[in-house]
């Protein structure tokens, strides 16, 4: 007879019919949906990564207002500086142009007499020619009402020809860069003569008689 190996009849761990071992393991390392689903609920639900959302979000909102700020008054430091620099060019050709303003009354003065001829007409017509480039215009002329705003009255007369108070004569021209008058012309100015206007009305109140035939008779 033979001997009976130690351990051989040992018995296996018993097998479902109709199933074998290889069957068997698969189940045993599979997971349920749940719990597979578990994790990732649990991840999307975290209240703290909300709140860190939250936070991120504000933040973003706050930073953008501050360069949308920023970038406001920078261009409105940009227009400011520009405008600045506007005002320092206007003023710096207003006090050049004022210093040179007696000398254009010369030239107009010599024009006048017929002593404007040869090389001094060159140069007297290159100035002018160089100060109107530089924005400078003359005005006042006879005949125009008076304007205290622009005109300066150095000579005052009555005149029976006249209905408003007039500019009769120049006396020095006035002088302006755009809208800004850097010396008024300096005018003698005529006033109606008094008792003047209420002659007219009477002679014109006659001649619209004369023409409706006289007042009516009662």
């Amino acid at each position: 007879m033979t001997e009976e190996t130690p351990g051989f009849d040992e018995q296996q761990p018993d097998v479902p019919s109709g199933a074998t071992s290889d069957d068997a393991e698969p189940k045993a390392a599979s997971s349920s949906p749940e719990e597979e689903a578990a994790p990732a609920g649990d991840t999307g639900q975290d209240p703290g990564l909300v709140a860190q959302l939250d936070q991120v979000r504000t933040a973003l909102g706050e930073r953008t207002a501050d360069l949308q700020r920023l970038q406001a008054e920078y261009q409105n430091y940009r227009r400011r500086v520009e405008r600045d620099r506007i005002a320092v060019k206007e003023i710096a050709i207003a006090n050049l142009l004022t210093e040179l303003l007696p000398v254009l009354d010369d030239i107009g003065r010599a024009r006048e007499h017929g002593e404007l001829v040869g090389g001094f007409k060159s140069v007297a017509e290159s100035l002018e020619s160089t100060a109107a480039k530089m924005g400078l215009q003359q005005f006042g002329k006879e005949g125009e009402p008076f304007d205290p705003t622009i005109h300066e009255a150095l000579m005052h007369s009555y005149a029976p020809d006249v209905t408003e108070t007039t500019c009769v004569a120049i006396l020095q021209p006035g002088y302006r860069i755009g809208e800004r008058t850097i010396r008024p012309a300096r005018v003698a100015v005529a006033e109606p003569q008094p008792g003047a206007q209420t002659v007219k009305a009477e002679e014109s109140a006659e001649a619209d008689d004369k023409e409706s035939g006289g007042p009516d008779e009662g």
